[in-house]
């Protein structure tokens, strides 16, 4: 095998597991270490810097992070039940615990540099592209048809989930960098923003149109029978304030576990959520899932809609075949909310505006920059590639702003520069580390929960209280710091295999090189996505191999070791944003 390049920003980014996992990369091991040390305005700050809103993720990320967790798979052998830090229930903890001084950090934009740009929706990835591009001082206007901004964080995802006041928090620090906020005025034409002259725009109006489900006797019970995210705009604004007393939930997605469990606090005596897939296939993430039957909501897989059944245009139930018998059964209701899924809608852009949609409805775009066939309109969040999730939209905000920033300087949008990677030492002393290294067994702590009777009277209240100060504490405790890399010196290596013995893991082996090099380690590398860190130059022409997958990153290689040939140094990766460090060193003739 290859000696491993370590100056490769890449090589020691994808062992961070939590970071890589996270579209926005956000440096996870560093903010939970500030949370660690009280420092919360420092914790939410790196969280801030990386996904704009800490305390609306805190709460309703859907956590790529935490199945990456490394803690998850090395303790596979020593619990029956491993399980990830709680990543996203820390990130809360910084945004709950921040102080007032916390604004004194915010940065401040540059001058207006003369261009303007315009944002098509107030959603994640719209208010991401103007918190960058405020900064480097672009005349940012986000237009949006509700009075306040958040676009499906705010319309969509219920209080007792997301309290309003956390939404107006973040949204307020974006916009008080002198966006402008262009409250219930809806884009009703492109060609006429078009019109107005503006130097680029981005559309991120997201995802707008829920799936309907034309079954028999959908028309005649149309009454009752509603489009879920339309239905839980109508909670969100106060449209609607009760349901009838049996209520079925179609759809199998975190939409379906909102509207039902938002059924539930509004008075129905009965909620039922039935789903085409397989329990396990469901696309609503795991305790989203657990949540909804925690609150005494039965989930019935495998059960596909056939009809409405209806008296006089009355709903009175639904028919369903039970996909593994053929069965067909009749299950009561008086109303159902609609939850199969969304699509785009661009019916304000006018089909010769210059822009390209593929046979999808979706926008023709450059996957790197965003870019549309117009050069300088660009898609981001639902409105680009379809639903997916805040913290994707976030990511998609941070690069089309990047890719603005380059067009209107005369730079290529699908270039970018490498990103910067720091490796500095965590070295105190001879034994001694900068951060805590201490491995345990600890479980993942629980989140406390208000009390059921006061959760389920009203759905204003939030359901999840947080972590106080000492399971906030112990919880940080459990995460490994995988950003704290071992580095390996092997002109100061004597071989003694003193790292070896000491490794709580067996991933370290002195070895011959050779293709077979994985299945000749101590402990056999199985994780083909992990790299192997492999280091030669050793006195009996041996090769170091060490297994990235499972360390522990404790440092007791480093702490044995008599020579200093091992070191534990912290890596951080800085990554390009809109501004000098996304442009060329050399600007090009033809930049602004």
């Amino acid at each position: 095998m290859q000696r491993t390049d370590i100056s490769d920003p890449a090589y020691f980014h994808k062992v961070v597991d939590c970071q890589w996992a996270c579209p926005a990369h956000t440096r996870v091991p560093e903010y939970i270490r500030l949370i660690a040390q009280g420092r919360h305005d420092e914790a939410y700050w790196v969280n801030w810097v990386s996904n704009v809103f800490p305390g609306v993720l805190g709460r309703t990320c859907d956590r790529p992070c935490e199945p990456a967790c490394r803690r998850g798979h090395v303790e596979e052998k020593q619990t029956t039940k491993p399980e990830p830090v709680a990543i996203c229930r820390l990130k809360r903890v910084a945004a709950d615990n921040k102080t007032q001084e916390f604004r004194a950090m915010l940065p401040k934009p540059a001058a207006r540099n003369g261009k303007r740009v315009a944002c098509v929706g107030a959603g994640p990835a719209s208010l991401a592209v103007a918190r960058d591009l405020a900064l480097e001082g672009y005349a940012v206007t986000v237009f949006d048809g509700e009075a306040k901004p958040g676009g499906f964080i705010r319309t969509q995802i219920p209080r007792f989930r997301l309290p309003e006041r956390v939404i107006d928090e973040e949204c307020g620090y974006i916009l008080g960098l002198g966006v402008e906020w262009r409250a219930a005025q809806r884009v009703d034409s492109m060609k006429a923003l078009l019109a107005e002259g503006w130097d680029a725009v981005f559309v991120g109006c997201g995802a707008p149109r829920g799936r309907d489900l034309q079954l028999p006797g959908r028309q005649e019970a149309a009454d009752k029978i509603h489009i879920g995210i339309d239905w839980l705009s109508s909670v969100s604004f106060g449209h609607v304030t009760a349901v009838q007393p049996r209520v079925i939930v179609l759809g199998g997605g975190n939409t379906a576990m909102d509207c039902c469990r938002s059924a539930r606090r509004l008075g129905a005596s009965s909620v039922t959520v039935a789903v085409r897939s397989g329990y396990a296939q469901m696309k609503a993430s795991p305790w989203e899932k657990e949540d909804a039957e925690h609150e005494g909501i039965p989930i019935l897989d495998f059960h596909v809609p056939l009809a409405f059944e209806h008296v006089d245009g009355r709903l009175t139930g639904m028919r369903f075949k039970k996909a593994r018998t053929g069965e067909e059964i009749v299950i009561p209701c008086d109303e159902v909310l609609i939850a199969v899924g969304q699509e785009n809608s661009f019916p304000w852009i006018e089909r010769d505006a210059g822009i390209t949609f593929g046979d999808d409805g979706l926008p023709v775009l450059d996957a790197k920059s965003f870019q549309s066939s117009l050069p300088h309109i660009f898609f981001g969040g639902d409105a680009a590639f379809g639903p997916k999730n805040i913290i994707t939209a976030v990511a998609h905000g941070h690069e089309a702003a990047v890719s603005i920033d380059r067009l209107l300087h005369g730079e290529p949008v699908t270039q970018r520069p490498p990103p910067h990677v720091n490796l500095v030492s965590q070295k105190m002393g001879i034994h001694e580390w900068s951060y805590d290294n201490a491995i345990t067994l600890d479980l993942r702590g629980k989140v406390p929960w208000a009390a059921a009777e006061k959760a389920l009277a009203s759905i204003k209240v939030e359901v999840e209280l947080g972590f106080d100060a000492a399971a906030a504490l112990k919880e940080a405790g459990r995460c490994l710091n995988c950003d704290v890399q071992t580095v390996f010196a092997p002109k100061l290596c004597i071989e003694c295999d003193a790292c070896v013995d000491i490794c709580p893991m067996d991933s370290i082996t002195f070895t011959e090189n050779g293709d077979d090099l994985r299945e000749r380690l101590k402990a056999p590398a199985l994780n083909l996505a992990q790299d192997i860190y492999v280091e030669g130059g050793l006195k009996t022409g041996r090769v170091m191999a060490k297994d990235e997958d499972v360390c522990l990153h404790c440092g007791l290689c480093a702490e044995r070791c008599p020579t200093g040939a091992w070191d534990m140094q912290k890596f951080m990766l800085i990554t390009a944003k809109a501004g000098a460090s996304c442009r060329d060193i050399a600007p090009r003739k033809e930049a602004a």
